[in-house]
């Protein structure tokens, strides 16, 4: 069981930092085209990009999509376990045990639904006003965010009932 936890936490570190990596390029995109349009704003003989607001949208999805299984992994979100770490050890380990089931069910629920919209804009052909861009490709986008968050619950499950094993906080 360790070898198995162990290639799924490899496993599970090698999608987080590829979704980040997509994520920071995303990111720079948008730096980059807020700080152009701001620019052209300004000078006497420009116009805006048309677009950024879209683009912004549709960015801003990727990055925070992209960054759920890596904020989970690193435990890089707000949590208050001052009454839970005063719990018996065995209560503690079942509650961790609930709360990962149940967070694991919502990001599969949650990659399910968006994968269905995805699927319902890839057939009906659904682009954004300005740009006429396709959206199916981000959806799915926050779909495989939502698939890799669902996944890091799973290996944290694993690793809250593997014998010996303990979950970092």
């Amino acid at each position: 069981m360790t070898g198995m936890i162990q290639f799924l936490t490899r496993l599970q570190l090698m999608l987080q930092k590829l979704l980040m990596a997509v994520a920071a390029v995303f990111l720079v995109a948008m730096m980059l085209m807020t700080c152009t349009d701001i620019v052209m704003r300004k000078l006497p003989q420009c116009k805006p990009l048309p677009g950024v607001f879209e683009l912004m949208g549709l960015f801003g999805s990727m990055v925070v999509a992209f960054a759920l299984g890596y904020t989970q992994g690193k435990k890089d979100h707000l949590a208050v376990d001052i009454l839970t770490n005063r719990f018996p050890l065995r209560l503690q380990k079942m509650l961790e045990v609930i709360n990962r089931l149940i967070c694991m069910a919502f990001s599969i629920l949650a990659c399910w639904q968006v994968c269905k919209i995805a699927n319902n804009l890839c057939r009906t052909g659904e682009v954004t006003e300005t740009l006429r861009m396709i959206y199916y490709p981000f959806t799915y986008g926050v779909a495989a965010g939502f698939a890799l968050l669902a996944f890091v619950f799973l290996v944290e499950l694993l690793k809250v009932l593997a014998p010996g094993q303990e979950l970092q906080p």
